[in-house]
């Protein structure tokens, strides 16, 4: 469920009822679409005016065939070859995924910055390679 509707393509306008949150709080249900971000297409978002958060349950995911993983600090939603599409870190008990609205008026621009952990990002592109197992490994950036 979200709360930008301007995340959801193919939006359909439609009472669907109500929930209730943790802190009793009674919101209506205003609709439905499907989320695109990238190559992750997740159907039947419902909209809730006024959320300031995006929730997904992770049979959301399953649905759409990707894959859930959690690990300590970090979570990754991947397709069946194994490919990250999303990334996201954990709070104190809450993974947090950042969606970006495809819809945006303003170009968005990416910027990348060398860090020590160089490594760990090349190790993650090539499919989390084991640094012991290729004899080739070099000691310095690629």
């Amino acid at each position: 469920m979200t709360g930008n509707l301007k995340l959801l393509i193919n939006f359909v306008e439609n009472f669907l009822g109500t929930d209730k949150f943790g802190n009793d709080q009674i919101v209506p249900i205003l609709g439905y679409g499907d989320l695109v971000q990238g190559a992750v297409k997740i159907k039947r978002v419902y909209y809730v005016k006024g959320l300031n958060h995006n929730l997904f349950s992770v049979g959301q995911f399953c649905d759409a065939d990707l894959e859930v993983a959690f690990r300590k600090s970090m979570c990754f939603i991947r397709d069946l070859k194994g490919n990250d599409l999303l990334t996201g870190s954990r709070g104190t008990d809450l993974y947090s995924i950042t969606l970006q609205s495809t819809c945006s008026p303003n170009p968005i621009c990416l910027m990348a910055k060398e860090t020590s952990s160089q490594a760990w990002l090349w190790h993650r592109r090539l499919s989390h390679l084991n640094f012991d197992t290729n004899p080739f490994w070099q000691p310095w950036p690629i």
